[in-house]
């Protein structure tokens, strides 16, 4: 079965380009042209959502938190808007990537790849042989077979991007990670100097849903002009 994608732009356009582009590397490809309609077609079966940020009522950031109510699936902005401040509002409202327009073909597609197949690791969608395992981070536990974070056996909503960075840490303790380190073991890409705010705003989030005090982190900690570690 492929791969079901909803493109969310008010622009026909940017919908079509993306839909034939994408359709022609297999993808099922959804469209809505705002909020409204979008909301109706977002459900469990749905692997990535490509979204704008500039549309009539709804926009793309309020959007993306509304659906972070009822999915998980990964969200890729793609926008106009080229911002550093236009990325981190992105990445605040529950975004995984960012990709601005104008954008080439291999760029699109590296990005949708790249995001579903952390996507279907995530979802445990890769069929590989599984082994049970837990590991602790602080006071958390995360199991690696249902890819899930646990407080007090509570389970905890995060996203892929989210959850890697989580794994990450609980299998490197006691070292601190510069944020280029961060971003090229979780993104899987080179690192540039604009992506120290992607990293530091997903870590952001992150600790306000780990975190009893997220001014004070005590499961992902900082090395003030280092980086991050735990421990």
């Amino acid at each position: 079965m492929s791969e079901k994608i909803i493109v969310i732009d008010d622009n026909p356009e940017i919908r079509e380009v993306v839909n034939v582009l994408l359709s022609s590397e297999g993808y099922t490809i959804l469209e809505a042209k705002n909020a409204e309609e979008a909301l109706e077609q977002i459900d469990a079966s749905i692997d990535l959502i490509i979204l704008d940020i500039m549309m009539p009522g709804m926009d793309g950031y309020q959007l993306c938190a509304k659906l972070r109510e009822v999915t998980n699936a990964p969200v890729l902005f793609l926008s106009a808007k080229g911002q550093d401040s236009d990325k981190t509002l992105a990445f605040s409202s529950g975004g995984d990537d960012y990709l601005t327009k104008p954008f080439s073909y291999t760029e699109l597609n590296s990005r949708v790849k790249a995001l579903l197949r952390r996507y279907h690791i995530y979802q445990g969608k890769d069929h590989s042989t599984k082994q049970e395992s837990v590991l602790n981070i602080g006071k958390l536990k995360l199991d690696t077979n249902l890819k899930t974070a646990f407080n007090d056996g509570k389970e905890i909503l995060l996203t892929d991007i989210e959850y890697q960075i989580l794994l990450f840490f609980a299998q490197h303790k006691n070292t601190v990670y510069s944020l280029a380190e961060i971003y090229e073991n979780i993104w899987q890409e080179k690192y540039y100097y604009g992506a120290n705010n992607t990293v530091m705003v997903h870590i952001r989030n992150l600790r306000k849903k780990i975190e009893d005090d997220p001014s004070y982190p005590t499961v992902i900690k900082t090395s003030w002009g280092k980086g991050y570690y735990s421990e």
